[in-house]
């Protein structure tokens, strides 16, 4: 079958979209979405690009734009899984230039004219060079700004997180005078959750993954017990406004048990 032509294509996907977005109007919507940005070389490959910095680069600018969206349709925390603590055991020619891209991305969402406030999470001590000064840097000034609460996902890995929740549970009990001996006996689910590196996040309801690979790859591990799952075969930066609001039907479709 023929593709229609795209000034034929356009305007019906827009008539869809605003059809999906209509039908979604007083059904349940996540309040924490956790977004894994999978498949930017891939699709800078698809695209016949030789430079995978376009595909960091588009991926960049489809964070800002995906932000957008949740903004619009009301979600109030979302968490941007950029690069894995595993990610920094790549060839210095491919961690540089992604490394760049994600700098520049945390300044543009960071900026003054944008509503949102933003942290980095993850082990930014791992990071090369000045980078996690600069993203620190980047996202000082968003402090107390009100609207959706963002995550930035930089050198993070769920397993990590964990051990480091307990290490800080354990060093706030000593600090205060406590024996160890009597955390361990009272030590309990709360005392991780506080401890985590979001600790407003101690719970996801929604993690999407795109590029059409299924697995978590250690993100929000612990935040993510009952969190509804949702694969887009597309590459990141390709991801439209249409397959956001896909997911967000297929959300408000589940009936949420949460192991009852």
């Amino acid at each position: 079958m023929k593709l229609l032509p795209l000034f034929l294509r356009r305007p019906m996907e827009a008539v869809y979209e605003r059809r999906l977005a209509s039908g979604l109007v007083g059904l349940p919507r996540p309040q924490h979405v956790g977004i894994m940005l999978d498949g930017n070389r891939r699709w800078a490959r698809q695209a016949g690009h030789t430079d995978m910095r376009e595909g960091y680069r588009a991926g960049g600018a489809k964070a800002t734009e995906f932000l957008g969206w949740c903004t619009a349709a009301g979600i109030e925390h979302v968490t941007l899984f950029m690069l894995s603590d595993d990610n920094l055991g790549r060839p210095a020619e491919q961690l540089g230039p992604l490394i760049e891209t994600i700098e520049e991305t945390v300044r543009d969402i960071a900026a003054q004219d944008r509503p949102w406030e933003v942290q980095v999470i993850g082990s930014l001590d791992m990071l090369p060079g000045d980078s996690a000064r600069v993203l620190k840097e980047a996202v000082a000034g968003t402090a107390g700004r009100g609207g959706l609460k963002v995550d930035v996902a930089v050198g993070y890995g769920g397993r990590r997180e964990i051990v480091d929740a307990v290490k800080r549970a354990f060093e706030e009990h000593m600090a205060g005078g406590g024996d160890p001996a009597d955390l361990v006996e009272r030590f309990d689910i709360e005392d991780i959750s506080r401890h985590l590196y979001s600790p407003i996040a101690d719970h996801t309801d929604f993690i999407i993954r795109t590029s059409g690979e299924q697995r978590l790859s250690g993100f929000l591990l612990w935040q993510s017990a009952y969190a509804e799952m949702h694969w887009v075969d597309c590459y990141w930066p390709a991801f439209r406004h249409v397959d956001f609001l896909r997911a967000l039907r297929s959300y408000a479709n589940r009936e949420r048990r949460f192991g009852k």
